[in-house]
């Protein structure tokens, strides 16, 4: 990463007294500084004009239907189109047909023959679908397709295009049978076909088996349906999407409430008010907090037959309404969507709630020491490790140095001065039995430094430990055996990379850093790996200027202790992302950010130390 500016880079350290970030914290928004400069509108993209809610979408007078319908020499996927028929229409008006038969080159069943009146003579003369294909795409362009039983003319003609060549189409598909079986009740109609339709809606137009006749027929039964949607709230064309996907009337109807949402990044919050009765008054409770880099587009996702989820059609149904907070760059909206989930634990998040569950290998500070798995971090003399989600992950990582060292693997407290009898795991050479006195508190000090080192400084004893191991499995082709010691290597190293680059962070008291976003810089400052400062430098900005303003205004971070940065670790991994990704820019920092040489082995390196002898590390008692 090339620098912004130069000065004090690294050279500079601040001392803050120690001390922790309490929980009721992690909710505060991050301090954000923003200059416009001299410019009265807002930047290209952030316009805040409010827009009409019918402007969202595509109002169905507007929308250009190319209603078609084919006739084929069966249902199967090898049989062939021999009729083509559609009509275009807009506003109820039609602008255009398109007719012709087709030479299937192959025999017309005698009962496809009956049904349709097409026969073998008929369409002898008759173009070849390559001839008739082009044409009827160039017809339909720019369409919504409509037809009757949608599926079988779609299926047809994605075959057809797939076997001459042309790229699928990517239609919006109407199918009008699906329409008519939300719509229509049963003493209706007695079923959805369409002669049947046709009647019921006094169609001008007898469909008789024949691809243009049925085509008009299914026009006049098109309009007949989109009026009766209309008295449903079904105005646009992505409204009849979701009435179509059987997106209920109650979660469509509140979409009106994305109407007034800017167009920003920022963090939403679907929210609920129980009513406690008349002693304890109404209660808010935050449902679901997400964030998005354009929140009125992303929350009306959440009306729309876009979301599928049932766990969000639930939550939809029982919010009151939508808050949002506006953030100055997408970093901000994560961060701050963490700490409001962290604060809240709303319901139905399922990511980033209970971030204290986070479970860590601790090398224990006392006489013997041994490898623990804690659910917390604390403030004393121990060495920690991790963090990790799942408790099995953390049960791989120590396997894998089971493997690699014999460090003892018993829970007692043991004494160096009144020895006790060693299990089983020292006459099978998996420990060096520290309690009956078998190596001494120093030797035994010696394989502990050595653990320490590979979780916290140096990965490769602990990947090489197992290589002789592994070799042994793989020439005795005892496969599954070598592939549960690859996966426990292989959580090692990527736990690894994780805690590094956390306490990296948890270790540096500042970073301003600076990324280019279109036309203007976002400026963060990062203090003991938490977010504590945004700005926004527009391009009649000196973003040095704009960065001296965020570092004077943003939160006072104080250290927590060991390996912890003074935010969550999940809001720390997104700093990290942002820090790492090509084009930031570092504009100063105090202290040192950076990672042990050998902490992190990528995939080549695993391999290579794991199947390898060079390096030795195992104290022999």
């Amino acid at each position: 990463m090339r620098p912004l500016s130069r000065p004090g880079m690294g050279a500079r350290e601040r001392r803050d007294p120690p001390g922790g970030v309490s929980r009721a914290e992690l909710s505060e928004p991050v301090r954000t500084v923003r200059r416009m400069g001299a410019r009265s509108s807002p930047p290209p993209g952030r316009s805040e004009a409010q827009q009409s809610f019918d402007e969202i979408g595509t109002h169905l007078s507007q929308v250009t239907f190319c209603v078609v319908d084919l006739e084929t020499t069966g249902g199967a996927e090898d049989d062939t189109i021999t009729e083509f028929g559609a009509v275009k229409v807009r506003g109820g008006e039609v602008l255009g047909e398109f007719q012709t038969l087709v030479n299937p080159q192959t025999a017309i069943p005698p009962l496809i023959a009956v049904l349709t009146g097409i026969t073998n003579q008929l369409v002898a003369g008759a173009p070849t679908l390559a001839q008739v294909l082009p044409s009827f795409l160039a017809f339909a362009s720019d369409s919504v397709i409509v037809a009757h039983n949608a599926a079988f003319d779609t299926g047809f003609l994605r075959r057809a295009c797939e076997k001459l060549g042309y790229p699928p189409p990517r239609w919006t598909v109407v199918d009008t049978v699906g329409l008519a079986r939300q719509i229509l009740l049963r003493d209706e109609v007695p079923n959805c076909r369409l002669a049947t339709l046709a009647r019921h809606f006094k169609s001008r137009t007898e469909p008789n088996h024949r691809a243009l006749t049925d085509a008009r027929a299914t026009v006049d039964v098109l309009h007949g349906l989109l009026e009766r949607v209309g008295n449903l709230g079904v105005h646009t064309i992505e409204d009849l999407a979701e009435f179509t996907r059987r997106v209920s009337p109650q979660r469509r109807a509140k979409r009106t409430w994305a109407a007034d949402l800017p167009t920003r990044a920022g963090v939403y919050l679907f929210v609920a008010e129980h009513d406690d009765g008349p002693e304890r008054g109404r209660r808010r409770q935050v449902l679901y907090v997400g964030k998005s880099t354009n929140l009125r587009a992303r929350v009306r996702t959440y009306f729309t037959a876009a979301e599928t989820r049932p766990r969000m059609d639930e939550m939809v149904r029982l919010s009151t309404g939508v808050e949002t907070i506006v953030c100055d760059t997408p970093l901000q909206a994560e961060v701050t969507e963490l700490r409001l989930i962290a604060a809240h634990a709303p319901p139905y998040n399922r990511r980033s709630k209970y971030p204290e569950r986070s479970q860590w290998i601790k090398i224990t500070d006392e006489a013997f020491p041994r490898l623990s798995i804690v659910r917390a971090v604390k403030d004393d003399a121990a060495t920690y490790f991790g963090p990790f989600h799942r408790r099995q992950a953390a049960e791989d990582v120590v396997l894998a140095i089971y493997d690699g060292f014999p460090i003892r693997q018993c829970s007692p407290r043991l004494s160096v001065r009144h020895p006790v009898n060693a299990c089983a795991l020292a006459g099978m050479g998996r420990c060096c039995a520290p309690c009956d006195g078998s190596v001494t508190p120093e030797t035994y000090g010696t394989i502990v430094e050595q653990v320490r080192t590979a979780l916290s400084t140096d990965v490769r004893p602990a990947v090489a430990g197992v290589s002789e191991r592994l070799g042994r499995l793989i020439e005795q082709q005892r496969f599954e055996e070598a592939d549960v010691i690859r996966r426990r290597l292989d959580t090692l190293t990527r736990t690894g990379r994780r805690f590094h680059r956390v306490r990296s962070l948890a270790a540096c008291p500042e970073i301003v850093a600076a990324y280019k976003r279109d036309d203007d810089w976002e400026i963060h400052v990062i203090r003991f790996g938490r977010l504590a400062g945004t700005g926004v430098a527009t391009p009649r900005d000196v973003p040095q200027a704009v960065a001296r303003d965020v570092r004077a205004t943003a939160e006072t971070v104080f250290r927590p202790p060991g390996p912890l940065p003074a935010a969550g670790i999940e809001e720390t991994e997104r700093i990290a992302d942002w820090l790492e990704q090509p084009g930031t820019r570092i504009i100063d920092i105090v202290g040192d950010w950076m990672w042990p040489l050998h902490a992190v082995l990528d995939h080549e390196g695993l391999v290579r130390h794991a199947l390898s002898h060079e390096l030795t590390h195992t104290v022999t008692p």
